[in-house]
């Protein structure tokens, strides 16, 4: 998916994906990552979820990627913090305490560049991306990442009535692309409230561990 449809639609304020409080499946099943406070977790295509004030105030510190600097804008002014902003090449690090964001295409973010991190936490990147991309994020976030344990959200419904994203992603896609690298669990699923688009369709959340 090209960058420009993701900066429309974040100039354009059409963000539906964007929840208005923390991911329930998140709150259920931060345990199973089984980390202490203070451990750093990585959200790819972060946007400005609330997901990182919950984790933020969990004891937990962040570090993102996203596209969209004026996704990032808000997250901070939502924060109520003013970041330091650092150029790094073809990235720009908008940093405050316990909070690292990486502004920018993700492909250009080394493992170097991002640090270490003891977990990701993936609610909004693989489903965003069309199934041409999702071999190389998969593989790209293993090697930035050193395949670092995983939560990852996923929907399942019928994508002959709708397109993404979200995308539709099914079970055996998924061990396409993880299998690799990780061990699979499915830890909960649930159906999304109204659907999506008005079409039935299931949330679900992996633990995905090396």
């Amino acid at each position: 998916m090209e960058p420009d449809f993701w900066h429309k639609r974040w100039e354009s304020g059409q963000i539906g994906f964007h929840q208005s409080k923390p991911n329930a499946f998140l709150v259920d099943h931060i345990q199973t990552l089984n980390l202490p406070k203070g451990a750093r977790i990585f959200l790819p295509l972060c946007g400005k979820t609330h997901d990182i004030a919950w984790l933020l105030a969990e004891g937990y510190q962040v570090v993102g990627a996203e596209l969209s600097a004026i996704a990032i804008d808000q997250l901070f002014d939502a924060l109520g913090v003013t970041p330091d902003t650092t150029k790094l090449g073809p990235l720009t690090r908008q940093s405050a305490d316990s909070i690292d964001i990486f502004v920018g295409d993700i492909f250009e973010l080394d493992q170097s560049t991002l640090g270490p991190v003891d977990a990701i936490y993936d609610r909004a990147a693989l489903v965003a991306l069309p199934a041409d991309m999702r071999i190389g994020y998969a593989n790209h976030l293993a090697a930035i990442t050193n395949a670092a344990t995983q939560l990852l959200v996923t929907f399942e419904y019928d994508q002959s009535f709708i397109s993404g994203p979200p995308f539709a992603i099914w079970e055996d896609e998924l061990r396409r692309l993880y299998d690799a690298h990780f061990a699979l669990e499915c830890l909960a699923r649930g159906e999304v409230s109204g659907g999506m688009k008005g079409h039935p369709a299931t949330e679900a959340i992996w633990h995905l561990t090396a």
